[in-house]
């Protein structure tokens, strides 16, 4: 998850130009349409069959069971300077309100700053960046809820959609095997369709980040 240079704001804003997430900016428009993108989801028959690959040249994520495919995603991926693993892997921790432990958010009063544990203001207290719907399949790398951009934006780590990120943490298990490549089959077969771009959108006043809201922030999942 990027970290970018320390900023205070005031927690009781309605916006903030803070992100945990993509460099997002303040501004811009396609909050609502963001909020409202959801896809279908398939529960499996057998949840020992289901598999995970990943696209890196897409940006795409598949759930699979066999040749069905349970949910198919757009994501965010590592940089070029912070790349996300390829290979093969297992999911073998996951956690629903999972944070960071090393960077995140101090906080005093009314203001909040985005930093490091490290770097941590003397008084202040800390809350790890909150990385909901965490399944961790190499150490320190693991798919989690975060703002979903179209370019790689990330430290390595998948990041999803917030509405996706709870039904893929239900179909996935410890023991679930994912497969990251630069592509996938399912590139040339299945189209996803995308959410508007993070970019742009207005980030979430830091409280949101400091307190549990980010952990709840989506939709009922909701399975065919």
């Amino acid at each position: 998850m990027s970290i970018k240079p320390t900023l205070i704001l005031a927690a009781a804003a309605a916006l903030a130009g803070l992100s945990s997430s993509c460099n997002i900016q303040p501004g811009g428009s396609g909050l609502a349409a963001y909020h409202a993108y959801d896809l279908p989801t398939k529960l499996p028959s057998n949840p020992g069959n289901v598999r995970v690959k990943v696209s890196l040249s897409k940006q795409r994520a598949y759930v699979m069971e066999g040749a069905t495919v349970l949910l198919a995603m757009p994501v965010s991926i590592g940089t070029t300077a912070t790349p996300t693993p390829s290979g093969n892997f297992t999911i073998f921790s996951k956690e629903q309100k999972h944070r960071a432990a090393t960077h995140g958010y101090a906080y005093s009063g009314g203001e909040v700053k985005q930093t490091f544990l490290a770097k941590k203001p003397t008084g202040w207290s800390f809350k790890g960046t909150p990385m909901p719907y965490w399944c961790e399949f190499k150490p320190n790398y693991g798919f989690h809820t975060g703002w979903v951009k179209h370019q790689p934006c990330t430290h390595g780590c998948i990041r999803m959609h917030e509405n996706l990120s709870p039904k893929f943490f239900r179909l996935v298990r410890t023991g679930t095997p994912v497969n990251i490549a630069y592509s996938q089959a399912e590139d040339a077969t299945v189209t996803v369709p995308l959410p508007p771009d993070a970019g742009p959108l207005p980030d979430y006043q830091g409280s949101m980040y400091v307190g549990d809201g980010y952990f709840s922030q989506h939709k009922a999942p909701n399975f065919n």
